[in-house]
């Protein structure tokens, strides 16, 4: 027996006609590259996603085109976030911040037929022009800058195109919900980088997810702020909810200094935001010099929040960072450590450490954790520790092209996350570590990630990274590397005095470099990569 539902597709085109049909009255405020703003209403990027979509058949961008994008958080990058996959064709956010060989690699795998990029951003991808074999249009977008423009045939102005463009008339319609929407590439910090492809019904059904109170809670009444990149797993799909929800949005565009994201959370009474730990530490500093009591949610991901990092927030403005955590093949939000009920008994202290987890599943995603040597799963109690394997609707099943990292898959289906955790008995991840930055010391594994955590736990310490260094003896032992506050001064023995009691005796670091900063990797997060090429070799 089947029910009698009616048989609709889960397609983008639905959050696009609601938001037009709803929310025309709402705000969208964008910071250019020459220090103004600019401001539409809902209904103006309706139309202008309306010509965006007549200019896609003007440059006659095929079915199925991936149309690539290399562009800030912008209201004009949302236009492409639209148009692009409402006209059946596949958005390809190319990450601004990749070496140039990879940008190449990717939109040469991609085979990306039109790319749309920000004039403040084309001295970096220009160069690249003519090893793009696939690219046929290039497409300038204004964003204030005064980098020269290319006299060549293939490069063309966005506003001058949308003006000539009749907008598209009638509903968008996109039949096939597992149809391709978008594509993301991972960073690619072993090997080339790996295409994750979204279809519209997995980015549906995660827009939908990041509305729910133990989420997001994203709602009409909310300001969001998406400091994450639009580039990396589509700003972790925050625009889509956005517009499905109807809240305000304020793109920080190339604007991406903590001085200027804090002025723009509170000049636009911005609700909530989200970014990588590196933004929040960046503008821990300055909290109190501004009035950011319109903020109710500020969301950290990408890697593990250092418990101290979020406290300062909580101690600043009485906001601490919520984590999350997902990765690319997730869209990214796998889970949140919103505290429930029964954590409501919990002091200042316990409920701090319900906030350094990365919280329980959001609805519709499956987590486990498997012994990376037995095979075996683990049980969830908080202290047996494995592979955690995510499953769900918009949870990646193998990557774009033909035999592409099948072993990132189990047998029966499992995203293998390359992360290491625990469960405990309410489905509360921690983090124990990446499974290649574990340190195995005489045979026993020593968590970088918690290591960290209390090494940034010392007053004077603003960012810290451990690796693992070869030993003789050990085969690895924990290599620290640390920066500290500026105007401060700190020694190794008063730092590995600052551990003694917080932890075992064994995974005192046998090194610790001090550098004037740590190196980072395009999407924020610490390069641990680097520094082992750096201080190892």
């Amino acid at each position: 027996m089947h029910g009698l539902m009616q048989d609709r597709p889960l397609t983008l085109p639905h959050l696009f006609h609601r938001a037009e049909r709803h929310f025309g009255n709402k705000t969208m405020v964008t910071a250019t590259a020459d220090g103004s703003e600019s401001t539409a209403t809902y209904a103006e990027w309706a139309t202008r996603v309306r010509r965006l979509a007549t200019v896609l058949e003007t440059l006659e961008a095929p079915a199925d085109a991936r149309v690539g994008t290399f562009g800030w958080n912008t209201q004009r990058h949302l236009e492409l976030y639209f148009a692009v996959p409402c006209t059946g064709r596949v958005l390809h956010t190319l990450n601004i911040r990749l070496f140039p060989e990879q940008i190449s690699y990717i939109a040469e795998h991609a085979e990306d037929d039109i790319v749309f990029v920000d004039r403040s951003l084309l001295p970096v991808l220009w160069p690249l022009a003519d090893k793009l074999s696939t690219v046929r249009h290039f497409v300038v977008i204004d964003d204030g800058a005064d980098a020269d423009l290319p006299d060549d045939p293939r490069v063309h102005d966005y506003e001058h195109l949308l003006a000539q463009a009749a907008p598209h008339e009638g509903d968008f319609r996109v039949d096939d919900e597992n149809a391709a929407a978008a594509m993301c590439y991972t960073s690619g910090t072993t090997g080339n980088p790996k295409g994750v492809v979204y279809s519209h019904r997995s980015t549906v059904l995660h827009s939908l997810v990041s509305l729910t109170a133990d989420s997001l809670g994203l709602s009409e009444r909310d300001t969001l702020l998406p400091v994450v990149p639009m580039f990396h797993v589509n700003a972790w799909g925050l625009p889509y909810a956005a517009v499905f929800a109807g809240s305000d949005l304020v793109f920080p565009g190339p604007a991406m200094k903590p001085e200027a994201l804090v002025g723009a959370i509170e000049r636009h009474r911005v609700t909530v935001t989200a970014g990588v730990p590196t933004i929040w530490m960046g503008m821990l500093p300055l909290l109190g010099e501004h009035d950011l009591s319109s903020l109710r949610t500020v969301v950290g991901g990408g890697s593990a929040i250092p418990r101290a990092l979020s406290e300062g927030w909580r101690e600043a403005i009485g906001i601490p960072i919520t984590q999350a955590w997902g990765m690319t093949e997730t869209s990214p939000l796998a889970s949140a450590a919103t505290p429930r009920s029964h954590h409501d008994d919990l002091d200042a202290e316990g409920l701090a450490e319900v906030r350094a987890t990365q919280g329980q599943a959001v609805p519709l995603v499956d987590l486990r954790i498997v012994d990376m040597d037995a095979e075996t799963e683990q049980p969830w109690d908080g202290v047996s520790a494995g592979e955690l394997q995510a499953a769900g609707p918009w949870i990646a099943s193998a990557y774009y092209g033909d035999g592409v990292g099948t072993d990132a898959f189990t047998a029966d289906g499992w995203l293998r996350t390359g992360d290491v955790a625990t469960i405990d008995e309410h489905g509360f991840v921690r983090l124990v570590d990446r499974t290649k930055d574990l340190v195995k010391s005489g045979g026993e594994w020593i968590s970088s990630v918690e290591l960290e955590n209390h090494i940034m736990a010392h007053p004077r310490v603003t960012e810290a990274a451990v690796i693992a260094k070869p030993d003789p003896r050990w085969t690895e032992r924990p290599l620290a590397c640390v920066v500290v506050t500026e105007g401060e001064q700190l020694t190794e023995d008063e730092l590995v005095e600052h551990l003694r009691d917080r932890v075992a005796k064994w995974w005192l670091p046998d090194e610790v470099r001090f550098v004037p900063e740590l190196p980072k990797t395009s999407t924020g997060k610490f390069s641990k990569k680097t520094l082992r090429e750096q201080l190892i070799g």
